[in-house]
């Protein structure tokens, strides 16, 4: 078997048993080839097999990861981690399928992440960027009420964009709980404000479209299927005008709707539930959040702060 219909079949292994997004798929498809392409042109051989891949070296990985740490588009500390993530990840599969193991592979230290916070907008914040999108004078009104239906769903449920849009006309009007499919297929069940619900409903009624079930629940102006990008430059061009920092992107509602929760008491196994967060480590970074705004409040008011 040659290292191309390896890393094709650790793919396919990736989308059709481990159920990874295509977004997911394409970066671990770019690294990987570019993975075989340095050791290809570092050995200065002909086209590699699945035997050769097991001799890779701890120093021929340690090659790669300068070479895509430097070059016309060098990767930071955050993506050289990915990157070598991502060729362990392969070389796993090949020890596990087929027995071709890389020992030297172990010898090869990723670099050091700084761990970085989610960074939620505050209630006002985010109240205020709700409002603005229902008045915004550069879109027409049905496209500022789909607008407003987009970003309370996302923060009142705390979903991601892509789940948002994935939502098709036989999901509206709302029900009381919406059962959402996310990351690797999973699915779980969020409950929907009224809040929520008048915001989706008062889109309806003003949209033009005719739509069947199946068809997506929000739409574009010329009828087609709305898309992360325009959600994500409406929100760019509302925070202009409210004076939010760049951090004030549509994710950010998903990362402020659990900050909100646990600052009003919510426990974090009920919120990684609501977020679909396969770990708890994952959800306790707003944990971290939250306690470093307690503290930035405490030192803003105590007289000694």
């Amino acid at each position: 078997m040659t290292a191309d219909q390896a890393l094709s079949d650790w793919l396919a292994h990736l989308a059709h048993e481990r159920r990874l997004s295509p977004r997911t798929l394409e970066a671990y498809g770019h690294i990987g080839r570019l993975y075989l392409g340095f050791l290809q042109a570092h050995r200065g051989e002909g086209a590699l097999d699945v035997a050769a891949l097991g001799a890779v070296t701890a120093a021929e990985v340690r090659a790669h990861m300068a070479q895509r740490r430097g070059g016309d588009r060098p990767l930071n500390a955050r993506s050289l981690s990915q990157t070598l993530s991502a060729i362990r990840g392969f070389h796993a599969f090949l020890d596990r399928r087929l027995g071709v193991a890389t020992p030297q592979l172990a010898l090869v230290r990723g670099p050091r992440v700084k761990p970085t916070l989610p960074r939620p907008l505050s209630e006002d914040q985010a109240r205020g960027l709700l409002q603005e999108a229902d008045a915004d004078p550069d879109a027409e009104p049905w496209e500022a009420a789909r607008d407003r239906a987009v970003l309370t769903l996302l923060y009142g449920c705390g979903l991601r964009i892509s789940e948002g849009l994935s939502l098709t006309r036989a999901d509206a009007p709302l029900p009381d709980t919406l059962r959402i499919t996310g990351k690797g297929d999973k699915t779980r069940m969020v409950p929907v404000l009224p809040a929520v619900r008048q915001a989706v409903d008062a889109y309806l009624t003003a949209q033009p479209f005719v739509m069947t079930p199946d068809d997506p629940l929000f739409r574009a102006r010329r009828g087609a299927a709305l898309s992360a990008r325009h959600v994500q430059a409406a929100v760019q061009r509302l925070r202009g005008r409210l004076g939010l920092p760049a951090s004030a992107t549509p994710h950010a509602l998903r990362h402020s709707f659990a900050t909100h929760l646990l600052g009003g008491g919510a426990d974090l196994r009920s919120i990684q539930e609501l977020l679909g967060h396969a770990s708890l480590s994952t959800t306790q970074k707003y944990a971290a959040v939250d306690a470093a705004h307690l503290m930035a409040a405490y030192a803003s008011a105590h007289p000694r702060g």
